[in-house]
């Protein structure tokens, strides 16, 4: 099948040319028919399977030039990141369409992102919060949103962006398409989709949690960090093919740490990413990864979910992440477009309990490779790898406090004292067993 099978527009069609795109994925095919008939729509496909374009094509297409300047079409997102790459894939794709869209996300001044928005807008794509400070600062009006997609809806709940994503769907009017497109579909998703969607119709590319058939899977058994940075090296060296790679690390000062100890060995050949890095740095590293300048980039999940990135050739999960869905968005950054792609994952004794849960969610059963010859096994551990020496704590029994004084103690009886106020008649009296007056002053 080709896009012309799908009866598109020219505009759409001489976009969709102009990218070098001819066939549609399973997900665009199925997506295509039931999105353009106007109803809800649940999408399920793994990374790197043409969601954006699934979602994009029809809209686009059922989309109308307006003189209204307020927003036609609402696209939220989890990412700065994600914000990027789609603006650039509807900006693309509506090249030869009388339609503008713009990007708004956080960590950036508001002040020209309110100014493109109350200039005008059919298509917005922004992040939850930022679109939330636009509405709430009266920039943006919501009265219009015919198309409403939501794209990783779960990794926004993640992020901690429910609040936000309930009040913006509570804004919108009613009378709306909704789209949700994710690789993975949590309870809570299914639970807001309850609430906010009309009869969803669900449509699938695979069920979720399947391994993308063209990403070849294998894993080292290794013992530890250093261990693991030794195997980093050694396969950059060995390997010329693995010119592109994404590596994955569970925290952000594992990144960094990894990022100075293979800078020595690669320098100026890597970049490293996460959240506390300037989003700056962070376009920029992605730049030079692009054009080949950094061979590989090392990377907390925040670029999992948010940087589509072509031609990645290998993802290898130095950490083996927490939440299993994440692995599947992991290696879903490489064999995108129906190209071949390897996902190369370093485990721990420790993490072996991580792999069943992922292996469990795919269904399948990651291949073991032999550790290479050459590999030299450290016995050195991190501080997080350190075991820790756990005193025993002897706890004494303190006393009730209500069976207590605290620090008052009763007198005795010889030393209790009473103030009582005596007399002076009474005084004299018991002294001359009369009363006895003073005299007359003189």
């Amino acid at each position: 099948m080709t896009f012309e099978d799908l009866n598109l527009t020219t505009p759409l069609l001489n976009a969709l040319d102009d990218m070098g795109y001819q066939h549609p994925t399973t997900i665009q095919q199925k997506a295509f028919s039931i999105i353009k008939s106007g109803r809800d729509v649940c999408g399920i496909a793994q990374t790197g399977t043409g969601k954006t374009l699934a979602y994009l094509l029809p809209t686009l297409s059922l989309l109308k030039y307006s003189k209204d300047r307020f927003p036609q079409m609402l696209i939220v997102v989890p990412t700065r990141e994600l914000v990027i790459q789609v603006l650039e894939t509807v900006k693309q794709m509506t090249k030869y369409m009388s339609l503008e869209a713009m990007g708004a996300y956080g960590g950036v001044n508001m002040k020209p992102q309110a100014a493109a928005v109350e200039n005008g807008t059919d298509i917005i794509v922004a992040t939850p919060g930022r679109l939330m400070d636009l509405i709430l600062n009266g920039h943006l009006k919501t009265k219009n949103i015919k198309k409403l997609v939501i794209d990783e809806m779960d990794e926004m709940l993640n992020l901690g962006f429910r609040t936000q994503i309930t009040r913006i769907l509570e804004l919108l009017p009613e009378k709306r398409q909704n789209l949700l497109f994710s690789a993975t579909i949590t309870e809570d998703v299914d639970t807001m989709m309850d609430v906010f969607f009309q009869n969803p119709e669900r449509v699938e590319a695979a069920p979720a949690g399947t391994p993308l058939e063209n990403i070849n899977q294998m894993e080292y058994d290794v013992p530890n960090f250093n261990t693991k940075a030794n195997l980093l090296e050694l396969l950059l060296r060995r390997h010329e093919d693995m010119s592109k790679v994404l590596v994955f690390v569970s925290t952000k000062q594992l990144a960094d740490d990894l990022y100075e100890r293979m800078d020595l060995i690669f320098p100026e050949r890597l970049g490293v990413i996460h959240s506390n890095k300037e989003q700056n740095h962070r376009f920029n590293t992605v730049k030079q990864f692009q054009n080949g300048t950094y061979r590989f980039i090392i990377a907390t999940d925040i670029v999992a979910r948010g940087i589509d990135i072509a031609e990645v050739t290998h993802v290898i999960n130095f950490d083996l992440p927490e939440a299993p869905e994440n692995y599947i968005h992991r290696i879903g950054r490489t064999g995108r477009a129906d190209k071949k792609g390897i996902a190369i994952a370093f485990i721990t004794e420790k993490e072996k309990e991580l792999q069943e849960n992922i292996e469990a969610l795919m269904n399948y059963k990651i291949p073991v490779v032999e550790l290479p010859d050459g590999l030299v096994i450290s016995d050195v551990l991190i501080d997080s790898e350190i075991p820790k020496v756990s005193m025993r704590n002897s706890l004494i029994q303190l006393p009730n406090i209500e069976d207590t004084k605290g620090a008052f103690h009763e007198k005795s009886a010889k030393n209790k004292k009473v103030n009582v106020k005596v007399r002076h008649a009474d005084k004299m009296m018991a002294k001359y067993g009369k009363p006895k007056k003073r005299g007359k002053k003189r």
